[in-house]
């Protein structure tokens, strides 16, 4: 059975992350499996439950 969905986060782990460049809040977005920073128009994935912080592993979004 493959499962397409993204694992929820540890909603500690959502309480304690902030954009690496902004330093302000980052969305949840379950359905697109990213952390959104709209401060920084950033998208930074989540790969296998983890994510991936990383300026330049984050695509760009309209802020």
């Amino acid at each position: 059975m493959t499962e397409t969905a993204q694992p929820p986060l540890d909603p500690r782990l959502l309480s304690i992350l902030v954009c690496p460049v902004t330093k302000g809040p980052l969305i949840y977005d379950r359905e697109a499996g990213e952390l959104i920073s709209r401060q920084a128009g950033l998208a930074f994935p989540i790969r296998d439950g983890i994510p991936i912080m990383l300026p330049d592993e984050a695509r760009a979004i309209d802020a």
